[in-house]
C-alpha cells in the first residue's frame, strides 16, 4: 500500500463534494473523482436507472469527462458512496458520513483498461490507503495472449 498525500486527501474531497452537491434518491449515490497527470481533476456521480444493466458507474463517467476533454493519462481515483438518506432528514448538526469505497468490478476492468498504474484510493478500518489497479486485478496482466 501507498501513502496517502495531500493531493489524495483533495481528490476524496472533491468526490465527496459532488455526491453531496448532486445527490438524488434513487439516482445518484455514489460520486467519483479521478486526477489525470496533468493534474486536473474530474469530478462525476452515478446514474441510477430502473434497470440496473442501463446504470452507469461514476468512475466510468468520471474517466469519460476526462477523455472527452483530451485528458488520456490518469494518476489517481477515488468513488464515495452517500448513504441514502435525504440530508434535510438528518437530525439538526448531524453530518452525513460518505465513505470511500472500493470501485466495482466493472470499473476495475474499466480503470485498468485505460490506465494500468493508475492509483486507487480505498478505505479500511485504519483510514485510508492506497493501491494500483493492477492490485486489485492481479491475474489480469498475468495472461499470455
Amino acid at each position: 500500500m501507498m501513502t496517502i498525500t495531500t493531493e489524495d486527501l483533495e481528490l476524496i474531497e472533491a468526490a465527496k463534494n459532488v455526491i453531496s452537491r448532486l445527490y438524488q434518491e434513487g439516482k445518484h449515490h455514489v460520486g467519483a473523482a479521478v486526477r489525470t497527470r496533468s493534474g486536473k481533476i474530474f469530478t462525476a456521480v452515478h446514474l441510477e436507472a430502473y434497470i440496473g444493466r442501463a446504470s452507469v458507474c461514476a468512475e466510468a463517467i468520471a474517466i469519460g469527462k476526462a477523455i472527452s476533454e483530451g485528458e488520456h493519462e490518469f494518476e489517481t481515483i477515488v468513488a464515495v458512496r452517500h448513504p441514502e438518506v435525504d440530508p434535510n432528514d438528518a437530525p439538526n448538526g448531524t453530518e452525513i458520513q460518505l465513505d470511500v469505497v472500493s470501485p466495482c468490478g466493472i470499473c476495475r476492468e474499466l480503470i485498468s483498461d485505460y490506465g494500468k498504474d493508475t492509483q486507487v484510493i480505498l478505505q479500511g478500518e485504519e483510514g485510508y490507503s492506497k493501491t494500483t489497479i493492477g492490485q486489485l486485478l492481479p491475474q489480469k496482466y498475468t495472461r499470455t495472449q
